[in-house]
């Protein structure tokens, strides 16, 4: 998933006090070269590894693996810096090419589009020691692994939680975050019955569009989005009665705790209201579903909001635990065509390892790429920004699917959500219209 403001991009609001790139080198190619194993280092002495990032991590970050790296394999590392802004095109042209970046950042849902069309390296032989006894967020390995096979390893992860307003909560006599959706929905009651007089006012501003919030709902009744048989076609599965059920669930709550003209729009865009900027950051919310990163916005935005006035909680379900979240972030993908495949492995791993993960990438304010480096993460992060550590643990992802892009393109998921709140749909009909374009897109190679 490509990083977007509203999705993870700069990260601000972790600031966690925790201690916790376009042509491959020369040389011969052996069977690991050949993508069937890859030891956990190689001889790279007199070669040069290309790395594409999207200047995501920071450059300590970078330097520290190419480091250990060099260390490792004695080879040098070349970073290219990219940009997301036209990257999918960019990439696919590289490596086309017999001469390829050797590893490449991608967004972790777009993943499925290179694996598909054969750009990345089948990794599935090299699992294990590249997930060195950890068990990756789900988040981002899903999209990563494609008709059963691995294409990237997960390189870093950031997620949403609920961000409200202590203050006027406890005006509204709660004192506490809730741990149960009930719990949750008296507390938005009270709160309700408290400001629910101001104009415009909302006790959970959820805007109808913000499908990253809503598949929570599905998620959480048992739903998915859709399922590959063993043939490699995709069903469908949000016309399921568990997604419908989800889909029924969101419209209650949006519907009871969102304004009415929430329902139309997203949390950002042309015409649309900025969620921290116009509605939270003015009073206007009691509570949203956000980034760790709008934190630091709401306190520029409104500098009478204080860390001492805010807080979060990973949202609770019906079913007993926190809603399943969709994470943004990245992986790490090889060039099929690169000629330093065992070195490319070799720094992946390197890149995903503990001592990168636990060290630098969360000092990066990201989320480290495993449930249990993510535990340890949150035992040491602030108070306010342990939630977010909290949610990433359960979490799903997209189809692997080439055809996704198209889906989170041409703003289908959006209209399904925004039908359901507004009533302009049924939850049933809402459901069957997506579906149906759903499968037809998802299958149509």
């Amino acid at each position: 998933m490509r990083h977007t403001r509203n999705l993870v991009a700069g990260a601000l609001g972790i600031v966690t006090a925790v201690a916790l790139t376009a042509c491959g080198g020369n040389g011969s190619t052996s069977a690991a070269d050949n993508g069937t194993t890859a030891p956990a280092s190689a001889n790279g002495a007199g070669k040069t590894l290309t790395v594409w990032d999207m200047g995501d991590l920071t450059p300590k970050t970078l330097k520290a693996i190419n480091t250990e790296f060099t260390k490792e394999t004695g080879a040098q590392v070349k970073l290219e810096q990219q940009s997301w802004s036209g990257i999918g095109t960019k990439i696919t042209t590289a490596l086309a090419t017999s001469t390829p970046p050797d590893v490449v950042e991608l967004g972790n849902t777009d993943v499925p589009q290179f694996a598909i069309n054969g750009g990345l390296m089948d990794l599935t032989s090299d699992k294990g020691q590249l997930q060195q006894g950890g068990t990756w967020l789900a988040g981002l390995a899903g999209p990563a692994t494609v008709n059963g096979s691995l294409y990237a390893v997960p390189a870093f992860a950031g997620t949403r939680a609920v961000i409200y307003n202590k203050r006027m909560w406890a005006q509204a006599g709660v004192t506490s975050a809730p741990t149960s959706y009930s719990q949750l929905t008296s507390d938005l009651d009270k709160i309700k019955a408290k400001f629910g007089g101001q104009k415009d006012f909302s006790p959970f501003y959820l805007p109808g569009k913000y499908w990253y919030n809503g598949m929570q709902w599905i998620w959480d009744a048992g739903g998915e989005i859709a399922t590959q048989g063993s043939g490699g076609s995709w069903t469908g599965g949000m016309d399921s009665a568990q997604a419908i059920q989800g889909l029924t669930d969101f419209k209650t709550f949006q519907n009871a705790y969102s304004t009415p003209a929430s329902a139309t729009v997203d949390t950002t865009g042309t015409g649309m209201p900025d969620q921290d900027k116009d509605i939270f950051a003015q009073g206007k919310a009691a509570a949203i579903f956000g980034n760790s990163w709008e934190l630091g916005v709401i306190e520029q935005d409104n500098p009478k909001l204080t860390a001492a006035d805010l807080g979060t909680f990973a949202f609770p379900g019906k079913s007993g635990k926190s809603q399943p979240v969709m994470l943004g972030g990245s992986d790490w993908g090889i060039a099929t065509k690169s000629q330093n495949h065992q070195l490319a492995v070799t720094w992946v791993k390197i890149a995903a390892s503990e001592q990168i993960q636990s060290q630098h990438v969360v000092a990066d304010s990201w989320i480290p790429v495993t449930t249990e480096m993510a535990a340890a993460a949150k035992a040491s992060a602030p108070a306010l920004n342990q939630a977010f550590f909290v949610a990433a643990q359960n979490s799903k992802s997209t189809p692997a699917a080439a055809g996704w892009g198209t889906i989170e393109g041409d703003g289908a998921v959006q209209q399904l959500f925004s039908d359901v709140a507004s009533g302009a749909k049924s939850p049933a009909d809402a459901a069957k219209t997506f579906n149906d374009h759903l499968n037809s897109v998802l299958n149509q190679n």
